[in-house]
């Protein structure tokens, strides 16, 4: 029935913080395109559709993210966004070889994590969640050797 993951779209605030952050994480972003008219409007239900979108890919990876900010109709968002609590899609994990490292890069260039690292004690997985643009909670994820 279903083949692949073919990608994750995520609804932003602002296009080019959010390109700025994923490519800060090692993506490469298409040049952003217009979507407009008739067609979109009807695809996601929403009237009156204009927006601008752009994909980040990660070579050897099939699967792309899709990041899409509405000029009309205008977004709203949820303070609860980034809890993982909430109903629905949670949160985007990323695989990485050396975790400490990256955390530590990432801190330099002033991103803030809910925690320090921790090791999944079941399956000796290292993980930890931040936040990148508009709350949208991530993951990092080192797999034991």
């Amino acid at each position: 029935m279903i083949k692949r993951l073919d990608h994750i779209n995520i609804v932003v605030r602002d296009l080019n913080e959010a390109r700025n952050f994923f490519t800060m994480l090692g993506f490469d972003a298409t040049e952003p395109a217009e979507l407009s008219g008739d067609w979109i409007s009807s695809i996601v239900g929403l009237e009156s559709v204009s927006a601008r979108y752009l994909v980040l890919s990660r070579p050897g990876s099939d699967v792309t993210i899709e990041l899409l900010q509405y000029e009309n109709p205008p977004s709203g968002s949820d303070a609860a966004i980034s809890k993982a609590n909430q109903i629905g899609f949670r949160h985007i994990a990323f695989q990485v070889e050396d975790i400490e490292a990256v955390v530590s890069q990432l801190k330099d260039r002033g991103v803030k994590f809910q925690s320090g690292i921790h090791v999944y004690a079941r399956t000796g997985k290292k993980l930890v969640y931040f936040c990148g643009p508009d709350g949208i909670l991530l993951e990092l994820a080192q797999y034991p050797a």
